[in-house]
C-alpha cells in the first residue's frame, strides 16, 4: 500500500501479524505529520505492536514529525511492542540524536537488522 500527500510518501510492508514495515520519504512536517500519524495507528489498531521506520528517503523533519515518531514509540511500549528507526537520511539523524530520541529508540543500518531486533525472523 502506498499513499501519497503534499511532500510525504509512505509505503506500508506488513511483515507479520505483529510487524510491519513503513517506508517514509519526502518530507515530515507540520502539513504532513498527520498523515504518518494516521498510518501508524492503523497498524496498532490492526494488532502490529513490532514498527520498523524506514526513513532512509526523508529529506526533512520538523517538530511535528518528531512528535509523530515520540507518540508511535510511545504507544508501541505501551502495547508491548517497539519501535526500530532505519537509516535516518544525515539531516533526520542529527534531529534524532539532539532531541535524545535515539536513546529510547534504537537505530539500524538497514531493514533486515531492524526486524531481526524486532524479533522478526521470516
Amino acid at each position: 500500500m502506498t499513499e501519497r500527500e503534499a511532500n510525504l510518501d509512505v509505503e506500508v510492508e506488513i511483515r507479520d501479524t505483529d510487524t510491519a514495515v513503513l517506508s517514509v520519504g519526502g518530507e515530515l512536517d507540520i502539513d504532513t505529520a498527520t498523515l504518518l500519524h494516521h498510518h501508524l495507528a492503523n497498524q496498532f489498531v490492526h494488532g502490529r505492536r513490532h514498527l520498523v521506520l524506514d526513513l532512509s528517503r526523508l529529506a526533512f523533519m520538523d517538530s511535528s514529525g518528531l512528535n509523530v515518531l515520540i507518540r508511535a514509540a510511545r504507544d508501541a511500549r505501551e502495547a508491548g511492542g517497539d519501535l526500530h528507526l532505519v537509516a535516518p537520511t544525515p539531516a533526520v539523524r542529527r534531529i534524532l540524536e539532539i532531541t535524545g530520541l535515539t536513546m529510547t529508540t534504537p537505530l539500524h543500518a538497514d531493514v533486515a537488522q531492524a526486524l531481526v531486533a524486532a524479533g522478526h525472523t521470516r
